[in-house]
């Protein structure tokens, strides 16, 4: 499955953007995917997860209340809509899809995802 990311900008603080991931060359549905996170200097982290049914969802901390991830199977998309946004927010934010049995599992690990986006850059000014 090949997966492409966008709706990345440059918001100021509490602002809002949403992004979206589009998926092509497989039935999106088969897939659990998440949302991970890069800034300058640090490692790759962990955003949010949904399930293959989307029945299921899981947060880091410091987005929780503040971020809502969501997919819609028949268009092949996963959303994550990305509110009250702070300037600790700014990275490259990255979609990926893993292949799992279960359509209520939420991968949480980066080793578990076998396909990875390109990125799309959020920047939050203070």
């Amino acid at each position: 499955v090949q997966l492409q990311a966008c709706g990345g900008g440059l918001v100021q603080a509490g602002g809002s953007l949403r992004l979206s991931c589009a998926a092509s060359g497989r039935t999106f549905s088969y897939y659990a995917v998440g949302w991970f996170r890069q800034a300058p200097g640090k490692e790759r982290e962990f955003v949010a997860a949904i399930s293959r049914s989307g029945g299921g969802t899981y947060y880091e901390d410091s987005v929780k209340g503040r971020f809502t991830i969501s997919r819609d199977n028949n268009r092949d998309t996963v959303y994550l809509q990305m509110n009250s946004l702070k300037p600790e927010d700014t990275a490259v934010y990255y979609c990926a899809a893993a292949s799992v049995g279960s359509y209520s599992y939420t991968a949480k690990r980066g080793t578990e995802y076998n396909y990875w986006g390109q990125g799309t850059q959020v920047t939050v000014s203070s």
